[in-house]
């Protein structure tokens, strides 16, 4: 059967990525916050309205300072809009990347599964030919199929 990837990471490429998510990891680390349930809520995210209205706000800021509040503390504005910008278009790449490699496991996984599924069907034919090991075979893994609970063209993998 023919596999439906064909691509594959090498063991170096393997060990680059982890050595470069360490770095990532090392790097961030104690620079990054991790917001509870209860913060997330309070602190929420600006939708793309307000978004709009704090880039509106920045055009001022740069282009006529002296319309802007004195009680703003402009400098820390600054920094948080230019980090905001930082981490929003670095998190689309990483958030990229992630949904590459997870559809790049989920074709590995239907690769997998689809081949276990012949194994199986393999197993089957070989204990109705009355093979030696084929019974234990096909008794360990008819409990990945139950009677009864079965959806015609179910292929959920986890």
């Amino acid at each position: 059967m023919k596999n439906v990837i064909q691509t594959s990471l090498t063991e170096k490429d393997k060990s680059q990525v982890d050595e470069l998510i360490t770095k990532l990891e090392d790097l961030l680390k104690g620079k990054l916050s991790a917001l509870t349930e209860q913060e997330r809520i309070k602190y929420g995210s600006i939708n793309e309205q307000n978004k709009l209205f704090v880039n509106k706000v920045n055009g001022y800021v740069q282009t006529t300072p002296t319309l802007c509040a004195p009680e703003v503390d402009w400098e820390d504005f600054k920094k948080d809009y230019n980090a905001r910008l930082f981490l929003e278009s670095r998190t689309e790449r990483l958030q990229s990347l992630a949904f590459q490699m997870e559809s790049t496991k989920m074709m590995h996984d239907y690769d997998n599964f689809r081949d276990a599924l012949i194994d199986y069907n393999y197993a089957q034919y070989k204990k109705g030919a009355g093979e030696n090991g084929y019974t234990e075979k096909v008794a360990e893994l008819r409990q990945f199929f139950p009677r009864g609970n079965r959806k015609n063209g179910d292929k959920t993998i986890e």
